[in-house]
């Protein structure tokens, strides 16, 4: 799905060192149980040095995602205000003037008319987002993950590599469900001050609340949010997937190898993988979220089904790929660095000591 979606993919094989019988205490008591069991099996052979083994309570393992998520967002900020503008070009201009669209003019026109800065225009509010989803995804994960096993009596068959994919597919899917709902009118915002160009309509995280509320009411706040949940889940689950088989094969071929390095180089092909197949739906969530703003008049009226459609019939097949480009310059080294932060965060609280 959307960046979020992308860059905000769990660390499996982080969260499996990072969780421990302190980080599950808002995980009901069997689930918790299930979590515990599969760590002791996946410690392989670390089980005598149970003292070295990082004891990382509940907000440290929050805030480490949510540091990683947000560290990762400022990074590629620049790529992502371009993405979010070339995929809403199409709403409000003229068709035939959009296939002179490039990144560098469009970056250039940034530059001369907006100023430098403007690359993290809407940047603040993205940490303010970035903070609670990545560490609600990176927690939920592993709730959903253990809740599934213990469903699904995976617990005791670590070799059912089938199950064990469907679990990281669901788990993962319903991981970024629960995180995009949780903190949706951020994104919403963040959206449509990213999305401002030289008018400037909303002046500010607060400044954008109240006018959307006061011209749109409150469920303004959650346009779009159908679409959001439908392409969140897919992405998700296709990042975890791809990621955790990718770094299985890796770790049995090159046992050896850095864990940072193969989370970057996991990451990021999970993070092309998952931008490739569900980039439509982010496109045509984007828009519906900008349906209205600023006090334009709507675009698209019949529901997501009819948005595909009017998208499809104006800009042609390619119009649901407008901006893929700077995605994939983005999401590589996005969802790269978070995944490589989330292991180095993990290191560093593993070392740190701590006290029963």
């Amino acid at each position: 799905m959307n960046i979020e979606a992308r860059v905000g993919v769990v660390v499996e094989g982080g969260q499996r060192a990072l969780n421990s019988a302190h980080g599950a205490a808002v995980v009901d008591a069997g689930a918790r149980k299930f979590l515990q069991q599969q760590q002791q099996q996946q410690q392989h052979g670390h089980s005598s040095k149970q003292g070295l083994n990082p004891q990382i309570g509940n907000i440290q393992q929050l805030l480490a995602g949510g540091i990683a998520g947000a560290f990762s967002k400022t990074c590629t900020a620049p790529l992502g205000r371009l993405t979010i503008l070339f995929q809403v070009q199409g709403m409000h201009s003229d068709v035939s003037s959009l296939s002179k669209a490039s990144i560098w003019r469009e970056a250039s026109r940034i530059v001369n008319e907006e100023g430098f800065r403007a690359f993290w225009k809407g940047n603040l509010v993205t940490i303010a987002h970035r903070l609670p989803y990545s560490s609600v995804n990176f927690y939920a994960y592993e709730h959903y993950k253990s809740l599934l096993q213990s469903i699904l009596g995976l617990e005791s068959e670590r070799k059912n590599a089938s199950a064990d994919l469907f679990v990281h597919f669901v788990g993962g899917g319903l991981a970024g469900m629960t995180a995009a709902s949780a903190t949706y009118p951020l994104d919403l915002v963040r959206t449509r001050l990213a999305a401002q160009r030289n008018s400037i309509y909303y002046r500010g995280i607060g400044h954008a609340f109240r006018t959307i509320c006061r011209d749109e009411g409150f469920l303004g706040l959650y346009k779009g949010l159908g679409a959001t949940l439908l392409g969140v889940g897919p992405s998700l689950a296709i990042s975890f997937s791809v990621y955790e088989s990718l770094r299985n094969y890796w770790q049995l071929q090159r046992p050896n190898d850095s864990t940072i390095m193969v989370s970057l180089a996991c990451g990021s092909l999970s993070g092309i993988a998952s931008s490739t197949a569900t980039f439509p739906i982010d496109l045509v969530r984007r828009r519906m979220q900008l349906e209205g703003a600023a006090g334009q008049a709507r675009v698209y009226k019949t529901g997501l089904v009819g948005t595909f459609r009017h998208i499809i019939q104006s800009e042609g097949f390619r119009g649901l790929y407008r901006g893929i480009l700077p995605e994939y310059y983005k999401v590589v080294p996005g969802v790269g660095i978070v995944f490589m932060t989330y292991e180095t965060l993990k290191m560093l609280l593993s070392s740190i000591p701590t006290s029963s």
